[in-house]
């Protein structure tokens, strides 16, 4: 397992640094949340761009106290040159007179904190990294504009099982990697709670179904429960459109994402 992980490792570094060098810049910056994603983006943001790397924490009044802590102790532990921006204030100026939800609150945030790190990687003439997982993507759970922004994303292929696992191989403090899995949006959220099933459990349905491509009847067949089965087929296929960039309608004959499909780093 180490051995994969060694080669997982090597080739997002080189990933990072390609991407990014491609692009005229050198650097980058992530949010760092205490949770086991952005710690995993880090650790290997710092590796392909030591001091080139900025870590942003962006706490808000909703936020638990452990979460800043843990990513004090990474950056600490990994010698992560990062700030602190709270939205606290910005997320109150706003959602004071709203009657928000739960869930307007988290999306409100999620985007919020995806406006600072823009700002501050105009600021820093670096790019922002991604910190969504394989899992998420495909379950679109995140915010679209929000924490499922960014410029490159190093762990997009990674589900959420061997997350844990890589992590573990970079050495991310136990408290991150030991505590549940939580977007940090308002008090007691849980992301398996949301989801009606852990990681593990919707992992091993995922990648029967996206990775060997079986089918509904057939996972059904290999003793998987309807309901955990339907609710992935059902997420994936109705959270696509937050994993394209929004379709332009064709009025042309060379239209941005129909027949003009320049690569990212076409050169003149």
């Amino acid at each position: 397992m180490s051995k994969r992980f060694k080669l997982i490792e090597e080739f997002l570094i080189n990933f990072l640094k390609e991407e990014t060098f491609k692009t005229g810049l050198s650097g980058a910056v992530v949010g760092l949340s205490g949770g086991i994603d952005s710690a995993v983006v880090a650790v290997l943001a710092k590796k392909a761009f030591n001091d080139r790397l900025l870590c942003v924490m962006m706490p808000s009044h909703y936020s638990s106290s452990s979460s800043i802590d843990d990513a004090k102790e990474l950056a600490e532990k990994f010698g992560l040159k990062y700030e602190i921006a709270s939205i606290s204030e910005l997320l109150r100026a706003y959602s004071e007179n709203q009657n928000s939800t739960n869930l307007r609150i988290g999306n409100f945030s999620a985007r919020m904190r995806m406006s600072i790190l823009f700002d501050i990687s105009a600021r820093e003439r670096a790019l922002v990294l991604g910190t969504s997982n394989k899992s998420e993507l495909l379950l679109g759970y995140g915010t679209l504009f929000g924490d499922l922004a960014s410029a490159i994303n190093p762990i997009g292929d990674l589900y959420k099982s061997e997350i844990f696992e890589f992590a573990e191989y970079l050495g991310v403090n136990d408290a991150i990697i030991n505590k549940p899995p939580s977007a940090d949006l308002w008090e007691g959220q849980s992301d398996e709670e949301d989801l009606g099933y852990t990681y593990a459990q919707l992992d091993r349905a995922l990648k029967a179904y996206v990775e060997n491509r079986l089918s509904r009847d057939e996972m059904i067949e290999h003793g998987f429960e309807d309901e955990l089965v339907d609710l992935i087929i059902n997420r994936i296929y109705q959270n696509q459109f937050k994993r394209k960039p929004p379709i332009i309608a064709k009025l042309t004959s060379r239209t941005i994402g129909h027949d003009f499909l320049y690569p990212r780093d076409i050169k003149l």
